[in-house]
């Protein structure tokens, strides 16, 4: 039987019901006529629910249990990394410190935070191997159309007007529409029979049309990509830029800096790689490193550090830069997110960014090895942190990876990304991140294991999944179609 507070919070609405208790108005009303504008004024009471507070606590907290996340269970999405946040990082972000600082203090008055932001983007430099960094872009496609403006501006700066972008067909969906929005023709090639670059396809199109070449490293598969100086220089050669999606950053951290390979640009997944809140709509971010030739077209303001008249430090935001794209955010970045990421890369140092990533790749390497005999691994020598599997052995037996996806959550586990990258057929694309200890992973794969006999022995039983959430089967195409999203019953 369901709980009273499953219902919506206006059902558990009662007139005169006050969840809070304010002393009375001691200001006389001819004072308050004065102090505010009659314009400024309701005219009637808001439309908001009546309601105890122990019963707003208690509906929220039922929401709670009905979602999935990652302090309730194991979220093994490949292609976005799901790590657990830990929660000395979010205190610190909620700090009064930074939370009542205005948007428009001046400098003077937050050179606590731009001090912070500072030292974030040179450790970020460090990492990445980049010569400077903006951190203003709100998330990573927002980071990858900011890099696609700042690399037109660089071809324009020398009298270029290059008009395609090329992109690997195992590129994330936001690479295309990120190239499309910023006016480039999008030219797509085919990977290897490795799964990786086609050097041979891409040279064909390394000529003076050729504005960047864009790829994740490694690449969604999981793959390295071993031939990157070669294809570096191919890109150079033809006047390109090499960018790289930083999406899958956490297979490399302290171990391989994509400054070093060759890379021109790269946008950061802080939300990913740095373990800041990720998904559901919110705030993410996604810096941007760059090297020094594209340094003078980084959005507009930068934070510049000079020395004071007592020998100190001081901060400021510097607006000069007549070469800047300008800006691409409203104020300088989702300060929350990025004062996570800072508390995460300082509390781990430099051998600790190099271990997880070490562990999200052993971690990676022992789930695929326990599940390939069971489902088809089209790819799978020498995956990173995550990997692709196939469902296609059990559609033939009547599931589909969809079907999958669906019988994982009756186990209380969030299924990984399904058909993606669309070039593995029936694809499940796992990642299980650093953070989870051995026994979450022999429990998922137990889990997955259990699923593949149940595909052979009792397939309706997956086919109708999932069976224990509180909403069944859904019909998907008419959920995208015709959504309902109100709240009346």
């Amino acid at each position: 039987m369901p709980s009273i507070y499953d219902k919506l919070i206006f059902n558990l609405s009662a007139d005169g019901t006050e969840g809070i208790s304010l002393p009375d108005i001691d200001v006389p009303e001819t004072e308050l006529a004065e102090a505010i504008p009659a314009d400024c004024l309701r005219r009637k009471e808001p439309d908001l629910p009546s309601v105890a507070e122990p019963e707003v606590i208690r509906h929220f907290i039922s929401l709670s249990i009905k979602n999935h996340h990652l302090d309730k269970g194991f979220y093994p999405l490949g292609s976005c990394t799901m790590k657990y946040n830990p929660k000395i990082n979010e205190y610190l972000a909620r700090s009064h410190r930074f939370t009542l600082a205005h948007p428009h203090s001046p400098d003077e008055a937050v050179q606590g935070t731009l001090a912070l932001l500072y030292d974030l983007s040179a450790m970020l430099c460090e990492i990445a191997g980049m010569d400077a960094v903006t951190l203003q872009p709100a998330a990573g496609a927002h980071g990858e159309f900011t890099a696609l403006l700042m690399i037109r501006a660089y071809h324009r700066a020398g009298r270029r007007e290059p008009r395609k972008v090329v992109i690997p067909d195992s590129a994330h969906g936001t690479n295309p529409a990120s190239v499309a929005m910023a006016g480039y023709e999008i030219i797509q090639i085919p990977s290897n029979s490795e799964g990786r670059v086609d050097l041979e396809k891409l040279a064909s199109h390394c000529n003076d049309d050729l504005a960047a070449f864009m790829l994740t490293n490694p690449n969604t598969l999981g793959l390295f990509e071993s031939e990157i100086q070669k294809i570096a220089h191919l890109v150079h050669e033809a006047g390109g830029m090499l960018y790289m999606d930083g999406a899958n950053l956490n297979a490399l951290l302290g171990i391989a800096r994509p400054g070093d390979m060759g890379f021109d640009v790269v946008h950061f997944n802080m939300h990913k790689t740095f373990s800041t809140p990720h998904g559901g709509g919110g705030p993410g971010a996604g810096a941007l490193g760059v090297k020094s030739n594209l340094e003078p077209f980084l959005p507009v303001p930068i934070i510049e550090k000079k020395n004071n008249r007592k020998g100190g430090d001081i901060y400021h935001l510097e607006y000069k830069r007549p070469k800047s794209i300008g800006r691409v955010h409203g104020f300088y970045g989702n300060i929350g997110n990025l004062i996570r990421a800072y508390c995460y890369i300082r509390q781990l140092g430099a051998d600790g960014l190099g271990e997880v990533s070490e562990t999200a790749i052993i971690n990676a390497a022992y789930l695929r090895e326990k599940l390939r005999h069971r489902f088809e691994l089209p790819f799978g020598d020498g995956t990173m942190h995550e990997f692709v599997l196939s469902g296609a052995r059990q559609k033939s037996q009547g599931v589909r990876t969809l079907d999958i996806g669906k019988r994982i959550l009756d186990f209380g586990v969030h299924a990984p990304t399904v058909y993606f990258p669309l070039i593995v057929p029936e694809a499940l694309m796992i990642e299980p991140t650093e953070t989870e200890s051995k026994a979450s992973l022999d429990n998922f794969i137990q889990i997955m294991l259990n699923i593949a006999d149940e595909a052979e022995q009792n397939p309706d039983l997956v086919r109708s999944a999932p069976h224990t959430t509180p909403v069944f089967r859904l019909d998907e195409a008419r959920a995208a179609r015709d959504p309902d999203i109100s709240y009346q019953d």
